[in-house]
């Protein structure tokens, strides 16, 4: 044991020790982005289902016993809001990703990442026999240069892996350049739609639909995070029936893994037609997001690094600086978390302020008060 305890006492000196530490104050950290998690309508969809049901849990996996009706009816439901094939449903999306990448991609295939990508799309890939080839952070020359590499190794299927808005930088995958050269290299498309789900395009289905993507000619599997922007738990991957399928006969993070419980399914439904019922969470969220760039600017300066979405890093580069202004508006009543090293580059440790639709002008405000009073504390 002596080995961890060291290990413990390297992270504290280093500031990379991590505790558990529960919500509070005003949110600005959670990805509760249309503030649907605590939507009396998914209550009311959770408590239903309970009563109709009377189970909470399933006993089993998806092919023993614990497929239930309520998983069923929300991958339908799914397939039809999402416009594919179909829909499968998954605990969680680290074991959407771990699944998609460890059972699709075979020993003569290869994946082409973005190297900011998830964790979770990291341990996939890394799980799976493909060759893999990183490629610079949404840099389509660095893309084309490994599709190149991996057309020229004769490699059987090529994967292309991103997601469409990243979770740490809060910027945006170049996504029809990206949907371009599936076409050219005869590449399969996986995007992790997780941060942009409910939020982006015209009727909420993620960066995608916002950039009115034309995949004609082009095999494309999303995955669509639901404790994000959804407010629940879990992940849907959508694409075509026949990877679902094969998901359902080969991906052993599914196979073995108890099913969800029901009424997380229930309310999942609902809250897909709260994205439909309440578009003005969605056009709230915007505004917020608009005024947020404008507080935080001026009292951040090129320390903020946004690109027009809600996560919004301020970047501070030494870990023991974020810290201590994560706690000083921790202190002042702003749930805000430091992001450090392996989480993100080493040198850019960062708070990520995370705009959501229950965020009042008023709130952002103090927060950018509060902000500049830590900088400003806190300046070298």
């Amino acid at each position: 044991m002596d080995r961890f305890a060291a290990e413990i006492e390297r992270l504290k000196a280093t500031n990379s020790y991590r505790t558990l530490r529960p919500a509070s104050g005003l949110d600005f950290t959670s990805n509760d982005y249309l503030g649907l998690a605590a939507h009396p309508a998914l209550r009311e969809a959770a408590k239903k289902a309970l009563d109709e049901y009377g189970v909470v849990g399933v006993g089993g996996s998806r092919l023993l016993r614990g497929h239930h009706p309520l998983h069923e009816a929300l991958e339908t439901h799914a397939a039809n809001f999402f416009a594919c094939e179909k829909a499968l449903y998954f605990g969680s999306g680290y074991l959407a990703n771990l699944a998609l990448f460890s059972t699709l991609c075979g020993r003569r295939d290869a994946v082409i990442f973005d190297e900011t990508i998830h964790a979770s799309m990291k341990e996939g890939i890394h799980a799976s026999p493909a060759e893999r080839y990183r490629a610079k952070h949404n840099s389509i020359s660095s893309f084309e240069k490994n599709l190149k590499k991996a057309r020229e190794a004769d490699c059987q299927s090529v994967w292309i892996a991103v997601e469409s808005l990243y979770s740490m930088d809060g910027d945006f995958a170049p996504l029809q350049e990206l949907v371009a050269l599936a076409r050219t290299y005869d590449a399969e498309l996986i995007i992790d739609e997780a941060h942009a789900t409910g939020i982006f395009g015209k009727t909420g289905l993620g960066l995608s639909e916002e950039l009115d993507l034309d995949l004609s000619g082009v095999n494309a599997i999303a995955v669509h995070t639901c404790g994000k922007a959804l407010g629940v738990a879990g992940a849907l991957v959508c694409g075509p029936a026949s990877i679902i399928d094969f998901l359902v006969n080969k991906a052993r993070p599914f196979i073995y893994s108890t099913a969800p419980p029901p009424m997380l399914a229930a309310s999942l439904i609902r809250a897909l037609d709260l994205i439909d019922e309440e578009p003005e969470r969605r056009a709230t969220l915007f505004a917020r997001i608009a005024y947020a760039n404008e507080k935080l600017k001026a009292v951040a300066g090129n320390a903020l690094c946004s690109s027009g979405s809600h996560i919004l890093p301020i970047i501070l580069g030494e870990e023991e600086k974020a810290l201590k202004i994560a706690s000083e508006l921790q202190g002042a009543g702003f749930d805000v978390r430091a992001i450090r090293p392996p989480t993100v580059p080493q040198g850019t440790s960062r708070l990520r302020i995370s705009i959501n639709a229950m965020h009042s002008e008023n709130n952002i405000a103090d927060l950018s008060i509060a902000l500049g009073r830590s900088l400003e504390k806190f300046a070298r």
